[in-house]
């Protein structure tokens, strides 16, 4: 392993393609544009109309959905940048990004990769090596072990070793893919054939190891930078705890938990790790940190991390700059060798996920997507008005940063950006993030990778949840009307709502959540007599103003300006007191089949990896019977109760929808029926 060493190419840049897809495209192609690069974008058909795409300078299509036609063909890739000719190629993060091999058919091409040399990313894709080298440099690490066969009788001697609570962690690759938590012996055979097939499907490799598991530790990386000339520095660190299946959704810049004493050993040790694989470009350094103030090696991304803005926004650095210019041979100068931390930033991850059904990614269209500008606050998004979430690649729509003097007015600033955005079509994990940034434990800093664990979502989300949605069905009934009386061909100066039967209110049904409002209301001019679910809406209701996209009401002297769209028969109604997605109820049902009795449903679109059951297979609750794929996620199709599996309707390799049926279950044979 060389201690230092230039990358294999260097030299001007002219032309960059981005072999990468949504809002890491985007930013890397900001920062190319404003140092006079040109750039070129790749996608995929399911990415044909995504923003990125033509806020580059040019575009070359990838043919297919699925990752492994599109953004993990290296050799279509490189051909795009021939056929362009691009004289660079930037990774951003996932897909080919630590792809020693991806890089070395770059250098083959002449290429310039931005990042480090193949031999770099070669060393530290592996984390076994990874951690072998690291303990050779002196930078603690935790006790592991390799698995080569989970079904070896060496299995238990190996966990033995490392000792319980141990994560199964997937060699190469990252992202919480390939990772199981074993706290006795009795899963470890299945955490480790679990966490071995997830990863082979990730990243074409199964191979696992075993780690000791430390308990709700901080999980703190450092982020560094390196030369052509040996110089590497670091930029400060980055908390990164709050995580829900074993990904972040919170990171922030300096850590609540890092003093300058542990800032300073921190840091030295990722200097240390960073020269002694000869670190060039932007990497990152990640640690898992114990109550007591000791530190352990994780792993090296040698890529830019999803969560480099919040280092940005401290150090006043652009991170994707200072990437393109040492691997056009500039070395670093003393504004980054010498950057300090000012103020306090933290970055909220915003994803299409169903946080309530257990953070399941959800697919659709975004009807409208819009973060109003604010102080402070910065957007790194891949989607827009129009755009569709696919079941092919990662749920996350955005990044939202916002910077602050304190940690406070960073948080503060944050919830309120995060809180004020319209976010339409597609369920996320918005109102979580609005919580957790306004929670008392999480401002007083106390965070680690147990956050989620102690603060149950459900109960964060009620704390956000529990009121307007009652108010917002009246506001979209309001919305309604006044769009009906704006259509009416005939009296159309009569006021919204007004019937020549006045004991008769107006009335129309609304579900959200799964609960149904039924608003019934009666205007009168400027004043309205409401109620939702026969409770009163309020004692005075007054309206300032009603159209079809904005109502201005007053509820017992507290006035709200309500932002309302209306797609198809569900209302989008959005106000300082939260946002609510309201189902119009048809007048006149109609019959909804469900499926026969037992019917297991895709709990979300999907490929189907693996069938684990045959029709006839008495199963017992719990059973998993199918292992679905999406948004590289797996999620496994339990028996509900113990039966008889009657139908199978899904194959390994089948893409599904959601609610799809996948299996058919009967119930249980009774000792009465072999009578």
């Amino acid at each position: 392993m060389p201690t230092t060493g230039p990358p294999v190419l260097t030299g001007p840049i002219g032309k960059l393609l981005i072999a990468n897809r949504g809002e890491i495209a985007a930013r890397i192609t900001r920062t190319a544009h404003a140092l006079g690069i040109a750039t070129v974008a790749v996608y995929s058909d399911p990415d044909a109309g995504a923003p990125y795409v033509t806020q580059a300078d040019e575009a070359v299509r990838l043919p297919g959905a699925a990752p492994a036609d599109t953004y993990l063909r290296g050799d279509l890739i490189v051909a795009a940048a021939a056929a362009t000719g691009a004289d660079a190629i930037h990774p951003g993060y996932g897909f080919l990004s630590e792809n020693a091999a991806f890089a070395r058919a770059c250098v083959r091409a002449r290429l310039i990769f931005i990042g480090p040399p193949p031999v770099t990313i070669a060393a530290m894709g592996s984390k076994i090596e990874a951690k072998a080298v690291m303990a050779a440099a002196g930078v603690p690490v935790l006790p592991g072990v390799t698995v080569t066969d989970p079904d070896s009788g060496d299995l238990a001697e190996a966990a033995a070793q490392v000792g319980f609570p141990l994560l199964v962690k997937a060699a190469f690759g990252g992202g919480g893919r390939g990772m199981r938590l074993v706290r006795d012996p009795a899963g470890l055979a299945d955490a480790v054939r679990g966490a071995s097939g997830e990863a082979a499907s990730a990243f074409g490799d199964g191979t696992v190891f075993l780690e000791r598991f430390v308990t709700d530790p901080r999980h703190v990386e450092v982020q560094i930078l390196g030369d052509i000339e040996g110089t590497v520095v670091h930029l400060f660190e980055r908390e990164c705890s709050i995580q829900r299946r074993y990904q972040k959704i919170v990171e922030e810049c300096p850590s609540p938990a890092v003093d300058p004493h542990l800032r300073a050993a921190l840091t030295a040790a990722a200097v240390a790790a960073g020269r002694a694989i000869g670190y060039v470009g932007a990497g990152t350094v990640e640690f898992v940190l114990d109550r007591d103030g000791s530190f352990f090696f994780l792993e090296v991304n040698t890529r830019l991390q999803v969560e480099h803005p919040v280092t940005e926004e401290v150090t006043g650095l652009d991170l994707v700059e200072w990437q393109l210019r040492v691997a056009q041979g500039e070395p670093l100068p003393p504004e980054v060798t010498g950057a300090e931390i000012v103020g306090h930033a933290i970055e909220a991850r915003l994803y299409a996920e169903d946080v309530a059904a257990g953070f399941l990614p959800v697919t659709g269209v975004l009807h409208r997507f819009a973060l109003p500008a604010a102080p402070g606050v910065r957007v790194e998004a891949g989607v827009g008005d129009g755009s569709v979430v696919s079941p092919h690649y990662d749920a996350m729509l955005a990044k939202v940063i916002a910077h602050g003097r304190t940690r406070a007015d960073a948080a503060g600033r944050l919830a309120r950006a995060l809180q004020a955005a319209e976010i339409h079509g597609v369920a996320t994990n918005r109102d979580l993030l609005v919580a957790i940034l306004r929670e008392p434990d999480f401002l007083a800093g106390a965070t680690d990778t147990g956050y989620l664990t102690r603060h149950d979502p459900a109960d964060l989300l009620a704390s956000r949840t529990g009121g307007p949605t009652a108010l917002h069905a009246l506001v979209a009934a309001l919305a309604r009307q006044a769009v009906n009386r704006a259509q009416a061909p005939v009296l159309g100066g009569l006021p919204s709502g007004w019937r020549n039967v006045w004991s008769a209110p107006q009335r129309v049904a609304y579900t959200a959540a799964g609960q149904t409002y039924a608003v019934a209301y009666r205007v009168a001019g400027e004043a309205v007599k409401a109620s939702v679910n026969d409770m009163p809406a309020g004692e005075t209701l007054i309206i300032h103003a009603a159209t079809g996209d904005r109502v201005d009401l007053e509820v017992d002297g507290t006035r709200r300006a309500y932002r309302v769209h209306r797609v198809g028969a569900v209302t989008y109604v959005d106000a300082s007191n939260g946002s609510s997605a309201l189902s119009e109820v048809p007048r006149f049902g109609d019959s909804d089949d469900a499926g026969p009795a037992g019917s297991l449903l895709a709990p979300m679109p999907g490929v189907v990896r693996r069938v684990l059951a045959e029709v006839g297979t008495v199963v017992t609750a719990g059973q998993a019977l199918l292992v679905l794929e999406a948004m590289k996620m797996e999620q496994t199709v339990a028996a509900p109760a113990d039966g008889v599996v009657a139908e199978l309707r899904a194959k390994a390799g089948e893409q599904v929808s959601a609610g799809q049926i996948l299996a058919v279950l009967d119930a249980a044979p009774t000792p009465e029926d072999s009578r």
